[in-house]
């Protein structure tokens, strides 16, 4: 593996005079490094658990290839070096002079880790990361070597190189090749003319054909495209046996192609020049287009319409039974376009999980490891979507969650053969859809909750009275949901400090959510967190109690109907329903509330509450029709008793208190 080819003398000094542009693009660089990031941790994943497979080496490989190539364009020049240092060990993978061992695993987990934060010091402006000296010589250990001589020269001095492909020699770049005549077909890019960070665009688009087959010549020369400023036109030769279109969307799939062609035979070179100022740009029929946006500006658009329908609820109401004709025709067209433009901003937030669930795997393994465990984990159900704002926020709770999964949920190997279990536990995260909530659930194999503990811990703490002699789902979850709640004797690191079912659970009430338990002792625990597809703007039901309204989203009601002294039932003392063959408790939102007064049986109307498996009626004085809310947020009470999950503003511009489901059920 030969080291990259360096720019030339004037193109060296060119980059060291471009370092304050190239700070304009460091986070568009930090997000491009990421998805190559998390394509390394797959790949090392799927490398331990198949040694033999020689896939996840070259998806490293070109992963750390791109890395090396960005970093060298942006200036980063410790990372550039290291990802060059990891790259010679990785050829040695691909050729098979290099034998896998869980030693060399360990490394190349370490070394993923120091890239990742190598990244964001850089772009942070916070020098090299600390480690970056000591993983390399950890690799160079375990293969069989030690680091080369002229790596911390090389640190010093990498910015100047620009990742080049072997057939590039080094020192000043050669003339571009005439791609006229070659094997394979001739491929002709165009990037956009907004393009940002255009080189390092280039060098992607030449990695993605690389993975599609051999890229035998480059015009320009790749070094040149990478130091490229401005938004370029180039061209390749590509030997594959995909076909056209194929390559066409593949291409245009690596952002900011304005147009691509792709042709077999002889055919007229075209400059870069001729092609990027001459012609007109054909329009491009195959490969989705896509433009990447700060998520700051989507909220902002969310709220603006989050105001806009509060207006438009307004207007409808004030023009109702006005009489003109006009009017109305021009209402309902209005109401029509805001609720499509609500549709299409809320689409623009939604995002698969899987670009949150993708890290869980790494620390998962890492978690076992420490803990001297076998676990096998899957992710099911990547494809679900929720908003991009909730999404990030359930990050930080699916971690407490498969962390005490780890360390309390799943036995050591032994014990789990003691106990005529297989040595693998296994753990699942799962995203599902349920009418409009979605279901994130954590189960996995292991012991399952010792109720008997967890009641007599409690009865300890004087959170259960003494009388109690077993808990059920609800009784077990209030009691270890409950802040600073532990049964661990030996505090680690993964958990056992008091904090987790707690903290999930007052981040999930949070976010409009509610967390779900299911333990079966020998056969393992269930945790799941019902969640809302979107934060921002839902559909709710509104009831009034006392003359004041309360909007229950529409997610948790099943139906509603009129009082009815036959349905409204005494069982044993306590008000019930009796809803075709089901009874179901009911409660008084006049009486959770503390509100004066007593409900009227005949003008009260029954809301049916369904929250999971659970469900019951809740009277209220009168319903008053339903209508899409825009959610203000505010923090729950962590007492696990909370009532309100958040407020809203009506059609009329009164305030309404949104209820919290879960307090309730």
């Amino acid at each position: 593996m030969r080291l990259c080819s360096a720019c030339s003398a004037e193109h060296q000094a060119d980059a060291l005079s471009r370092g304050v542009d190239s700070q304009r693009y460091a986070e568009l660089f930090r997000s491009e490094s990421r998805e190559q990031l998390s394509a390394i941790n797959r790949a090392l994943l799927e490398l331990e658990a198949a040694p033999e497979g020689r896939e996840p080496v070259h998806v490293l490989f070109r992963a750390v290839h791109s890395l090396k190539g960005m970093s060298a364009t942006m200036g980063y020049a410790a990372v550039a070096a290291f990802a060059h240092e990891l790259e010679t060990l990785l050829e040695r993978l691909r050729t098979g002079d290099q034998v896998i061992s869980a030693e060399l695993m360990d490394a190349l987990f370490a070394a993923a880790d120091v890239l990742e934060g190598g990244i964001d010091r850089a772009v942070d402006g916070a020098g090299d990361p600390p480690r970056l000296t000591e993983v390399l010589e950890q690799l160079r250990h375990v293969a069989g070597g030690r680091s080369t001589p002229e790596f911390r020269a090389k640190t010093d001095e990498f910015s100047n190189a620009a990742g080049g492909f072997p057939g590039e020699s080094a020192g000043t770049p050669a003339a571009a090749p005439n791609l006229d005549e070659g094997p394979g077909v001739l491929v002709r890019v165009r990037q956009r003319p907004d393009t940002m960070l255009p080189g390092v665009r280039a060098f992607l688009v030449i990695q993605k054909a690389r993975g599609l087959g051999d890229v035998v010549a480059v015009s320009p020369q790749l070094s040149e495209l990478q130091a490229a400023e401005v938004p370029q036109a180039f061209a390749f030769r590509l030997v594959t046996a995909m076909s056209v279109s194929d390559i066409e969307s593949a291409i245009i799939a690596t952002g900011d192609v304005e147009h691509v062609e792709v042709s077999a035979g002889r055919g007229r070179q075209r400059s870069a020049v001729q092609m990027s100022t001459g012609e007109e740009a054909a329009p491009v029929s195959k490969g989705a287009r896509h433009v990447r946006i700060e998520l700051a500006r989507l909220d902002t658009l969310m709220n603006l319409i989050g105001e806009l329908v509060i207006n438009r609820g307004r207007l409808m109401q004030l023009t109702a039974g006005n009489g003109d004709p006009a009017l109305d025709e021009v209402m309902t067209q209005t109401a029509r376009l805001v609720g499509s433009l609500q549709s299409e901003i809320m689409a623009s937030r939604m995002v698969p999980v899987w670009q949150v669930f993708d890290r869980f795997p790494r620390l998962v393994r890492d978690a076992a490891r420490q803990l001297h465990k076998e676990i096998e984990f899957q992710v099911e159900g990547k494809e679900i979507e929720l908003d991009r704002s909730l999404l990030d926020e359930i990050g930080e709770p699916v971690v407490h969650l498969l962390r005490n999964a780890v360390d309390h949920g799943i036995e050591a190997p032994e014990v789990r053969e003691a106990h005529g279990k297989p040595r693998t536990g296994h753990l699942t995260l799962t995203a599902s859809r349920e009418r409009s909530a979605v279901l994130v659930r954590v189960r996995d194999d292991g012991r399952g909750i010792d109720r008997s503990r967890v009641l007599s811990r409690a009865q300890e703490l004087g959170m259960v009275g003494g009388d109690v002699t077993q808990l059920d789902d609800e009784m077990l979850f209030r009691v270890i949901a409950s802040a600073g709640f532990s049964t661990a004797v030996v505090v680690s690191d993964l958990s056992g400090r008091g904090v987790g079912i707690d903290a999930v659970q007052a981040r999930v009430r949070q976010l409009g959510g509610v967390v779900e338990l299911e333990s079966v002792p020998g056969e393992g625990t269930t945790i799941t967190l019902r969640l809302p597809q979107t934060l921002a703007i839902v559909r709710a039901v509104l009831a009034q109690v006392g003359g004041e309204r309360y909007a229950l989203p529409l997610t948790h009601v099943r139906e509603t109907l009129a009082w009815s002294d036959g349905a409204v039932q005494h069982v044993q003392g306590r008000e019930v329903l009796v809803l075709r063959d089901e009874v179901l408790p009911l409660m008084h939102l006049r009486q959770v509330l503390r509100a004066p007064g007593e409900d009227d049986p005949e003008t009260a109307d029954i809301i049916v509450l369904e929250r999971g498996n659970r469900r019951a009626g809740l009277v209220v004085d009168e319903l008053t029709g339903q209508q899409d809310i825009v959610v203000k947020q505010f923090d729950a009470v962590r007492d696990g008793l909370a009532l309100f999950s958040g407020a809203t503003i009506l059609a009329d511009g009164r305030p309404a208190l949104i209820v919290d489901v879960g307090s309730l059920l």
